[in-house]
């Protein structure tokens, strides 16, 4: 994220040049909507890999949330002082659920990996936290947060049509004997109803899953899905 941010500083400076002076940009990223998603490497290709990264010898599951978590403040402070105002924070998905964790770790009769549903939750718990936090400190910025976690588990439970089960809609490699690698085997054929699943392959979300989930966070249909609100009000202020 910090290339992501040097990046933008690039494009901040460009925006001065085309509108003719710094004060304009200004007014005209304030206006602009900027979503912000990280996190789910820093589990499923980090923390939970412990033959790779010594992260989870290092750090508690709370302790790893609360150092991402401030890593991420101070990252997000940076991305205020290059002009965003309005910054919508998406929390991480229902990753103990998806068919790679579940084939790579098992779930000991449960539908979803537990320890990694806790682990992530306490990640959610503070990033929430951490967009009131922004929003106290930060007045004239506006911080919302997505609950992308209760927005696509609610697809796992089979609403809107979606199947009740989790398998991708491509065929995923033995994840233990590829280095945890989620990708599909190539050349086999996907699924015919690729609308109706909610995972791609191992970890990623279908499109349609990305399409309900994004229709869901512009507008909330539960008063959970945003904090405090969603992104169609974030846009009318």
């Amino acid at each position: 994220m910090n290339k992501q941010l040097e990046n933008h500083q690039n494009i901040v400076s460009r925006t001065e040049s085309i509108v003719g002076d710094k004060e304009s940009a200004s007014k005209h990223l304030s206006k602009c909507i900027y979503t912000v998603g990280i996190g789910s490497n820093d589990y499923i290709n980090n923390y939970l890999l412990p033959e790779f990264y010594d992260t989870s010898r290092q750090y508690t599951p709370e302790q790893y949330a609360i150092a991402l978590t401030q890593q991420y403040s101070q990252q997000l402070k940076t991305l205020y002082n290059y002009g965003a105002r309005k910054i919508a924070l998406f929390g991480l998905g229902p990753l103990g659920c998806s068919p790679g964790s579940v084939a790579m770790y098992g779930t000991n009769g449960s539908l979803c990996v537990d320890y990694i549903t806790t682990d992530i939750q306490l990640f959610n718990s503070r990033l929430k936290s951490l967009v009131d936090d922004l929003n106290n400190d930060l007045k004239d910025a506006k911080f919302i947060y997505i609950d992308a976690y209760g927005i696509l588990g609610s697809l796992l439970a089979g609403i809107d049509g979606f199947l009740v089960n989790n398998s991708p809609c491509c065929e995923v490699a033995n994840l233990k004997m590829h280095n945890g690698v989620l990708t599909c085997i190539p050349s086999l054929k996907p699924c015919v109803t690729r609308s109706l699943r909610v995972f791609w392959d191992g970890t990623h979300p279908s499109e349609a899953a990305n399409l309900y989930s994004a229709a869901r966070s512009f507008t909330a249909l539960l008063t959970s899905d945003a904090h405090p609100f969603d992104i169609r009000t974030l846009a009318e202020l």
